[in-house]
């Protein structure tokens, strides 16, 4: 019984020291505990994936009419949390449409001092849940990520937020979906 305990014992403990080992070549550093902290502080932005369908924040990154979202994105510290599961709905203002805001306001918003008011404002873009146009009636109202509420209204075939941003397009994200609109959102006074 002791020889049985005894080699079940190195046994198992050969197994262990040997998944534990490393094969590296003579005379190279072993930085494997280098890229594997680097994959930890790497949030789920940093997950290269090149098979499966881009998410909101990839779509937006890929379209020439939303450099400005994506570099608001970037500045408030939204890509990992727009990079997860989901499922979100993006409502996606263009280029020309934070070109409407007051000169210097995005100048402002993109200072690291103002990276809360410019993530509300984001949030204030952001709903948590797939929204279709299909689903859009008039007068309903949804509860975005800011806490704040933004109303739909129908005029024919076109569907407004806050009866002034146009969803100009859809486009299917593998975490949700963004409607393009003409206006950056401002949120109703509370």
């Amino acid at each position: 019984m002791k020889k049985l305990t005894l080699v079940l014992v190195s046994v198992t403990a050969f197994f262990l020291f040997s998944c534990n080992q490393t094969n590296t070549p003579a005379g190279t550093a072993d930085t494997g505990t280098t890229e594997n902290a680097n994959r930890v502080s790497t949030g789920q932005s940093g997950v290269q994936d090149d098979i499966s369908n881009p998410n909101v924040v990839q779509v937006a990154q890929s379209s020439p009419d939303h450099t400005t979202l994506v570099t608001a994105i970037i500045a408030a510290e939204l890509v990992d949390a727009l990079s997860n599961a989901g499922p979100f709905t993006v409502f996606a203002p263009t280029n020309a449409a934070f070109d409407k805001l007051p000169p210097g306001t995005l100048d402002d918003l993109l200072k690291p001092a103002k990276k809360g008011d410019l993530a509300s404002i984001l949030e204030y873009h952001t709903y948590v849940g797939v929204l279709k146009t299909d689903y859009l009636k008039e007068g309903q109202e949804y509860e975005m990520v800011s806490g704040q509420k933004v109303k739909i209204s129908r005029k024919g075939d076109k569907v407004y937020l806050n009866d002034v941003a146009e969803i100009g397009a859809s486009i299917p994200a593998s975490n949700g979906i963004i409607h393009v609109i003409n206006e950056v959102l401002s949120a109703p006074a509370k």
